[in-house]
């Protein structure tokens, strides 16, 4: 029986799409746009969080209202946002990004960082004010006692980052509108995620391929979600 059904499953793993390139392409893809997009949004969120968690200034509270609000913005307006702004008419037409990966990183950016923001800015603001003042006793500049902080609102802050890149590999809309889903000639993705491929090919009755795709997505989240639970691990034995 069991040699049977191996029999019969091979057939269906051999017509899958492994074999030019086209998983794997997605693949790359995908990770090369959400880790670059997840990147540049930590390099931007954490001074913000770091900023409007040490420091009190006017509109301190609207900012922070834009940022929670940003946390649940539907993805598909911020890629129409997007695709206008890259698009001939907009403010960047003339770099010519429109469906490409560049575009794609622009809209990924916009979805990653109220998370990443938010969640850093929860960890910065819950240090005990202890640690502060310790800093400052101890003669610390500004810049020293927002290091101190750091150093203690770490795990919250990896936190933020792997949720960041959660919302980032598992966004359709926006990435959708503004990649356009390409693929080349010979199958290889140019702007295809596996969230858009999962959705096509499930529309074209490929599931098995569809299957493979959400599998490997579903690995990929599951793994992120493997390194918060073991930094958190690793935090308590501390």
């Amino acid at each position: 029986m069991l040699f049977e059904s191996v029999g019969q499953l091979l057939p269906v793993v051999v017509d899958l799409p492994f074999r030019d390139g086209y998983v794997s392409s997605i693949i790359y893809v995908s990770l090369y746009v959400s880790v670059i997009a997840v990147t540049l949004s930590t390099l931007f969120s954490i001074p913000v969080a770091v900023v409007m968690g040490l420091a009190d200034f006017p509109g301190k509270q609207f900012v922070k209202s834009v940022i929670n609000t940003g946390m649940g913005f539907p993805s598909v307006v911020v890629g129409l946002v997007v695709l206008f702004t890259v698009s001939n008419q907009g403010p960047l037409g003339t770099l010519e990004l429109i469906f490409t990966k560049e575009a794609m990183i622009m809209s990924q950016f916009v979805l990653a960082t109220p998370p990443i923001t938010a969640i850093s800015l929860a960890a910065i603001s819950g240090v005990d004010e202890g640690v502060r003042d310790a800093a400052h006793v101890l003669g610390g500049t500004r810049l020293d006692v927002a290091l101190v902080v750091l150093k203690e609102a770490r795990y919250g802050i990896a936190t933020a980052i792997l949720a960041g890149f959660g919302r980032a590999i598992s966004e359709v809309g926006s990435v959708l509108i503004v990649g356009g889903n390409i693929t080349s000639a010979e199958g290889i993705s140019k702007t295809r995620t596996l969230t858009t491929a999962i959705q096509l090919e499930a529309r074209q009755g490929q599931y098995e391929t569809a299957m493979i795709l959400g599998a490997v997505l579903v690995a990929l989240v599951l793994a992120v979600n493997a390194v918060v639970v073991r930094l958190g691990d690793q935090e308590v034995r501390r």
